[in-house]
């Protein structure tokens, strides 16, 4: 049983991989607590395929994509929130603007270079088992550095997503608190491209932040659900992937995906087939019949 276990983490790009799961699905779990709540789904999307543009550039200037993406990324989510604040626009709006103009400029950049060999596929689907260390060495610190501010200023964030009003009264800095959130869901799809990709980043974020809300009500433990879900879902997927010959980044969300159907089906209380089966509320005494029952 225990060789199970230890067979995958005798290889070092294996140790890489589930240290660099570990890290992005906490990472996720945190930031995107805060993302479902905010209604700020559509943005991880958005940063992950605006991204292209810095992954391109990085590629003809032959430096490090990981690192290009970041520069990227993170300007590129302050300029959606700076958009939607200064020019009255829905934050949709601006979220689509600024993502399809990276996504252009990064389909641009790279077709203006001859016989260009960048590897697109790694980029889209990610390649956890591919992290060198060096690319875990970005996403540790990064990844450390985002746990570390949401521990800072967990109340200052917390406040601001329920009561941005009362917040600013008290006053927290709503402006900032909002652009700091954008920037940490910025770093939190660069750093979880390389594991599972610019379609399934989203998902990585989304779906256990989702699954614990069907579960629980109070934010600290929809959180800490979410954070077990994720684990849950890197580690599984990650040994799913080696054993079974299938892509990691795929299989770490089909997992996470079924967690969620399973809490959407049988969550208590709030579960489909729980709502379906439960027993009609008795009447009250004195209640007058139900029209048609009993005869």
């Amino acid at each position: 049983m225990f060789d199970f276990f230890l067979e995958p983490l005798s290889f070092a790009f294996m140790q890489r991989a589930l240290v660099a799961v570990v890290l992005v699905s906490l990472v996720g779990a945190v930031v995107g607590t805060f993302v479902i709540h905010k209604g700020l789904a559509f943005i991880g999307d958005a940063v992950a395929h605006s991204s292209l543009a810095g992954v391109a550039t990085a590629f003809v200037l032959g430096g490090n994509v990981f690192l290009g993406a970041l520069a990227w990324a993170v300007p590129a989510a302050v300029l959606m929130g700076y958009v939607s604040r200064r020019g009255r626009l829905n934050l949709d709006a601006a979220i689509g603007i600024v993502f399809a103009g990276g996504f252009a400029l990064g389909i641009l950049i790279i077709s203006r270079v001859p016989n260009y060999t960048v590897d697109l596929f790694s980029f889209v689907f990610g390649n956890v088992l591919g992290v060198s260390p060096g690319d875990l060495a970005i996403v540790a610190v990064v990844a450390l550095g985002i746990l570390l501010l949401v521990g800072l200023f967990f109340k200052e964030l917390l406040f601001s997503a329920y009561d941005p009003t009362m917040a600013a009264a008290s006053g927290i800095p709503v402006g900032l608190v909002q652009y700091a959130l954008l920037t940490m869901v910025a770093l939190t799809v660069v750093v979880s491209l390389k594991t599972v990709g610019v379609v399934l980043v989203v998902a990585l974020l989304i779906t256990p932040p989702a699954t614990a809300a069907l579960l629980a009500r109070r934010f600290p433990r929809i959180m800490a659900l979410a954070a077990v879900f994720g684990l849950a879902s890197a580690v599984l997927g990650l040994y799913l992937s080696y054993y079974a010959n299938l892509a990691s980044g795929a299989a770490i969300v089909l997992i996470a995906t079924g967690f969620f159907l399973l809490a959407f089906l049988f969550a208590p209380g709030r579960g489909l087939l729980v709502a379906r089966r439960r027993p009609p509320a008795a009447s009250p005494p004195g209640a007058a019949p139900t029209p048609g029952a009993g005869s």
